[in-house]
């Protein structure tokens, strides 16, 4: 039986696959990358798994010297138009590529961090044992993306959550897999307060095309819905309306490299500056950037006067740690995930997500919140070391899970 060899493989040296949806900089990306790096350090083999399109490269190099490579799975681009048409293209695609590929890597366990990649797997289970990260669940209307979204963790071996909020609804759900608790984690050498020589070389392109000294609030991720990104429009309007202070203030948004589509919130966006008279452009009050080189982000973070991020719903918020760890102040949603770990911490402000007028007082509490010294508590108990550890003790069960679920299938020896 093939998954018995891997097992059995295990035990000498483990070698653990990540599979990650893209090559682009969005959270799942970097949370597969982060951990990658910390289980290599800790002497893991780790073979990343990422589907690239041409002319794509990973926007990060992974770091010399550890046992840690990656696979890249090449990937036509999708040709549908709508959007359950364009996953289900890639979805196809990564059921050909994925379990061949961690075959002939010769991974132990393959750990899948989205429900692309989950969905895939599902339809054609590799010949090592799989689990999932879930860090949310969306809500779908297209029933086709329901329903791959489901597989993706269902069907898993094991699934992995970062925050209590979904550990506890997925464990909640009949259908379940068994569910662990895992963690995030912050890279202090790279998040870090005190700005660093490559601050100005790296926000270097931003600077040419408008980046000036004028106060900057941050956020991440483009415009969404589940960011509330229109909502904190509004809201930061009336910052500038109300506080005088905070007139000349700019809105940053980095960040967005999405497969899924946001034609809903963008056009309440775009709504939402033509009623608030706002131009929108580099150099101008508001200015989406589209995704940045990994070293501007750090460097953002540092510049930035605050980071907000009133999400409606978040897997973890790592980007409101490591914003933290920059010593910036930030706006959070008073909802878990961000309640379970973020309260009592220096430098949050709160707000209701859905009142406006919430979220709009919450940037004025943050926008009087000083610079923190030193990264708070919360960013050194979140430790991708930590998280390492937490991920292995999964491996290892899942692993002995699937020798025992074999060692139940064999047939009686015969007796002479």
């Amino acid at each position: 039986m093939p998954e018995r060899q891997h097992v059995d493989q295990a035990r000498a040296g483990l070698h653990v696959g990540l599979a990650m949806h893209s090559v682009l900089p969005r959270g799942g990306v970097i949370h597969t990358l982060e951990l990658a790096t910390a289980l290599a350090q800790q002497g893991v083999a780790v073979t990343v798994f990422a589907p690239v399109e041409p002319g794509q490269i990973l926007f990060r190099p992974l770091p010399d010297g550890l046992a840690l490579r990656l696979q890249a799975l090449p990937m036509p681009r999708p040709n549908g138009t709508l959007l359950a048409d364009q996953v289900g293209e890639r979805i196809a695609a990564l059921r050909a590529a994925l379990p061949a590929a961690a075959a002939r890597a010769g991974v132990d366990v393959l750990h899948v961090q989205d429900s692309l990649n989950g969905a895939a797997l599902a339809q054609r289970p590799p010949a090592m044992p799989w689990l999932r990260t879930v860090h949310h669940l969306d809500d779908f209307t297209d029933a086709r993306l329901d329903a791959w979204q489901a597989m993706a963790w269902q069907r898993a071996r094991a699934v992995c959550c970062v925050s209590d909020t979904w550990f506890d609804q997925l464990r909640a759900r009949p259908e379940a897999p068994p569910v662990h608790r895992v963690f995030n984690g912050v890279d202090l050498q790279r998040f870090r307060p005190r700005p660093v020589a490559e601050d100005a070389a790296a926000l270097s392109a931003l600077t040419a095309a408008g980046l000036d000294d004028a106060p900057m609030l941050l956020a991440l991720g483009g415009v969404e819905a589940r960011k509330n990104s229109a909502r904190l429009l509004r809201a930061f309007a009336r910052l500038r309306r109300e506080v005088p202070q905070a007139a000349r203030a700019r809105l940053l948004v980095a960040g967005g490299a999405s497969l899924l589509q946001h034609g809903a919130e963008q056009q309440r966006w775009q709504a939402a500056l033509a009623d608030c008279g706002l131009d929108e452009g580099a150099g101008r009050p508001v200015w989406r950037t589209g995704p940045l080189p990994d070293a501007a982000i750090a460097a953002l973070m540092r510049r930035a006067r605050l980071l907000a991020m009133p999400s409606l719903y978040e897997g973890f918020g790592l980007v409101a740690l490591e914003a933290l760890a920059c010593g910036t102040p930030v706006l959070v949603s008073r909802r878990a995930p961000f309640t379970e770990h973020l309260t009592g911490s220096p430098g949050v402000s709160w707000c209701e997500p859905e009142d406006e007028a919430s979220v709009a007082l919450g940037l004025a509490r943050a926008w009087t919140q000083p610079r923190l010294p030193q990264p708070p508590a919360v960013c050194h108990t979140h430790s991708w070391a930590r998280s390492a550890r937490a991920h292995l003790q999964v491996y290892r069960q899942c692993l002995a899970s699937t020798l025992s679920s074999l060692a139940s299938q064999d047939p009686a020896p015969c007796l002479p």
